[in-house]
């Protein structure tokens, strides 16, 4: 049975815990051959630094050979080929497809159609689940559990689809959040309604101060994504509405780290980077370790295979 990794949405409790714990593993020795002789295709049909790069890097320390494009301009999608006919042809290729697309769905229709699995790498503003797994391996690294935690989400809750898959995932460890968002941007009614479905506690803020962040465990800020607005005046409206400054932590809980997907814009000063509770450019480093244990659990690559592995290098 062919194994995709499309949402978050769907995964267990003990899914997500499994899938953390194989991430630790990889954080102890992320320089392994598991995936020797392996072909990874990534498709970028929409722009990314860190999250192909982070998949590119994963495939490379786990053995596997990386193939595909990150600017679709530069296949023959150009020439009119469909998503269906590219999926096909590229499947021949690879054992596994890393797919980014602008569309909500793609990597839905895209993993019913391709032979290998296919690892969602963000769909529109719709899902985004291995970031949202490094997120969740950030906060379990950071505050030592999951449960029972105060995370606030700041910026753009209306396209970000970041938070929107960390909604659904966190629904299995008792949270609860605060919405930070402009009216134009605030958190979309499905996801809302989704919280009440599960029981999971939230509450909406449009202020953003010291007063209003005293309380939180994760902070976890989102830039203004200007490629999501059809009306620019609406973007320059509300892209510098939410900034985080060092005088807006000083009544933060000690252990309170500030997560944020990336790239930053300007909605955290730079003079944050060095305050101890900055957490975004690990974050973002945890990336690499999370994606080696979705290669791994998509390509039937177990848990026990990774903690008996003797292809260790270094």
């Amino acid at each position: 049975m062919k194994h995709d990794f499309v949402t978050i949405a769907d995964l267990t409790k003990d899914k997500l815990l499994y899938l953390i714990q194989m991430a630790q593993e990889f954080e102890k020795h992320p320089n392994r051959e598991l995936l020797k002789g392996r072909i990874v295709a990534t498709l970028f049909f929409e722009p990314s630094t860190r999250t192909r790069l982070s998949f590119e890097t994963a495939a490379n320390r786990l053995g596997a050979n990386v193939i595909g494009f990150s600017d679709a301009k530069a296949s023959s999608v150009t020439k009119g080929e469909t998503l269906k006919d590219t999926i096909l042809m590229v499947s021949n290729y690879a054992d596994v497809i890393v797919m980014r697309h602008y569309i909500e769905g793609a990597a839905q229709y895209a993993s019913e159609v391709s032979p290998v699995p296919i690892v969602n790498a963000g769909d529109g503003a719709h899902m985004h689940p291995s970031q949202c797994l490094l997120d969740l391996y950030s906060i379990y690294k950071t505050q030592g559990t999951l449960e029972n935690l105060s995370i606030y989400l700041v910026g753009d809750l209306k396209y970000g689809r970041t938070v929107h898959s960390l909604i659904m995932a966190m629904r299995h460890f008792n949270p609860t959040f605060h919405f930070i968002a402009p009216k134009e941007l605030a958190m979309p009614a499905e996801y809302k309604l989704y919280c009440k479905k599960h029981n999971i506690r939230y509450q909406e803020h449009t202020a953003f101060n010291e007063k209003v962040i005293a309380d939180a465990d994760i902070l976890y800020m989102t830039r203004v994504q200007k490629e999501r607005f059809s009306d620019l005046m609406e973007y320059e409206r509300v892209k510098n509405v939410y900034i985080l400054k060092n005088s807006m932590l000083n009544s933060a809980k000690p252990n309170m780290k500030i997560m944020h997907p990336l790239p930053r814009v300007n909605e955290i000063e730079y003079a944050v980077d060095n305050n101890p509770h900055a957490y975004y450019i690990q974050q973002a480093g945890n990336g690499l370790f999370a994606r080696e244990a979705i290669f791994c659990d998509v390509l039937g690559i177990s848990l026990d295979d990774v903690k008996n592995d003797d292809t260790v290098i270094g």
